[in-house]
C-alpha cells in the first residue's frame, strides 16, 4: 500500500478549495490535507470542524508559501483573485495574484523535490474565438486582464513542465457552481447571485438578454476530477474541466423557478464587458483521462445548491 499524500490547496477557504478539502479528507489515500489562504475572498469558516493545517497568509508571500508546501506531494492551486470584471477594474491585482502568484507557487513545488501541481486556469482564456465546442487546441483570445492572467498562468505551468520536467496538470474550469459559493456581492457568480435574488424575492439581474450559455459544472463534480488527479498523479497539457452541456441563463432562471416552485420575476441590464457570449467545452481528453468520473446533471446540482442557501437562510 503506498504511502498516504500530502496535499497543500491554495485557496482553500474558497468555494471549490473548501469542498475539494472535505473530499479529500474522506480519502484514505490522503495522509494531510493543508490550506494557504488570505482570505481575501475566501471564508475561514468555510473549513469549520475540517482537520486541515492552515496557513494564513498570500501565495505571493515566498516565506509561508514554502513554509506550506514543505514535504507536499501535491499542490492543488485554486488560489486566485476571480471576475472579469474584478479584472477589468483592476487588472494589475489580478496579473499580481493569478500569473505571478501561480509563478511563485510553481517556483516552490520546483524547490520541493518537484511536487506535483494542479491548477485551477479558466475557460475565460477562448475568448472571441466563436468555435464551440472549445477544444483544447483552440487558438486561445482572451476579452479581459482576468482571462490573459489565467492564459499566463497554465502557459508558465506547461514551461515549468519542459524546463524543469516539472508534474503539471491545468484544468480550465468552466462555470462552477454549488454550495458554499459567495452570493451578495458585485462580483458573485450567475447561479449564486440569481438564487439569492430569488430567495430575497428580487429580480433576477442579467446582463443581456439571457441567450448567452454556459456548461455548468457542479462543484462536486470537479472536486472528483481533482481528487482522482492527485491519487493517481495525472499530468497532462491543459484539459477543460467540464462535460460539453449548454445551457442559457433563461433556462437557468426557468429550472430555478421549478426548483424554487416560483415565478420568478427578471431585470435585464447591458452587457458586461469582457463577457463571453456563449462556452460549450470539448470533453473528450477529459473523458479520456477520467473515464469513471459521472458528472451531477445540471437540475440536480442546481437543485442541491438552492437546498444549500436555503439552509443558510434558516440557520441565519
Amino acid at each position: 500500500m503506498s504511502t498516504p499524500k500530502r496535499v497543500l490547496v491554495t485557496g482553500g477557504a474558497g468555494f471549490i478549495g473548501a469542498n475539494l478539502c472535505r473530499r479529500l479528507l474522506d480519502s484514505p489515500e490522503i495522509g494531510e490535507v493543508r490550506v494557504i489562504d488570505d482570505l481575501s475572498s475566501g471564508d475561514r469558516n468555510n473549513l469549520s470542524g475540517l482537520d486541515v493545517t492552515f496557513f494564513e497568509g498570500s501565495i505571493l508571500d515566498p516565506e509561508i508559501l514554502q513554509a506550506a508546501v514543505e514535504s507536499c506531494d501535491s499542490i492543488v492551486h485554486l488560489a486566485a483573485v476571480p471576475s472579469v470584471p474584478r479584472s477589468i477594474k483592476d487588472p494589475v491585482r489580478s496579473h499580481e495574484a493569478n500569473a505571478t502568484g501561480t509563478l511563485r507557487v510553481l517556483e516552490a513545488a520546483r524547490s520541493n523535490e518537484g511536487a506535483h501541481v494542479i491548477l485551477a486556469s479558466s475557460s475565460s482564456v477562448y475568448g472571441a474565438n466563436p468555435t464551440l465546442p472549445k477544444s483544447e487546441d483552440l487558438m486561445c483570445q482572451p476579452m479581459s486582464p482576468y482571462a490573459v492572467s489565467k492564459l499566463a498562468a497554465e502557459q508558465y505551468a506547461m514551461a515549468y513542465a519542459q524546463c524543469y520536467d516539472l508534474p503539471v496538470l491545468p484544468f480550465r474550469f468552466f462555470n462552477v457552481y454549488g454550495p458554499l459559493q459567495a452570493a451578495g456581492h458585485a462580483y458573485a457568480a450567475v447561479i449564486p447571485a440569481f438564487i439569492d435574488a430569488a430567495l430575497a424575492g428580487r429580480p433576477i439581474p442579467v446582463h443581456g438578454d439571457g441567450s448567452q450559455t454556459r456548461d455548468f459544472t457542479f462543484v462536486d463534480t470537479v472536486t472528483a476530477v481533482l481528487q482522482d488527479a492527485i491519487i493517481r498523479q495525472v499530468t497532462s497539457g491543459p484539459v477543460n474541466l467540464a462535460f460539453g452541456t449548454r445551457t442559457n441563463l433563461v433556462e437557468v432562471i426557468s429550472l430555478l423557478g421549478t426548483a424554487l416552485d416560483s415565478k420568478l420575476k427578471v431585470e435585464n441590464s447591458p452587457n458586461r464587458l469582457g463577457d463571453v457570449p456563449h462556452s460549450q467545452a470539448a470533453n473528450h481528453l477529459l473523458r479520456d483521462l477520467f473515464p469513471n468520473i459521472q458528472p451531477v446533471n445540471f437540475a440536480t446540482g442546481l437543485r442541491q445548491t438552492v437546498q444549500w442557501f436555503q439552509e443558510c437562510e434558516i440557520s441565519s
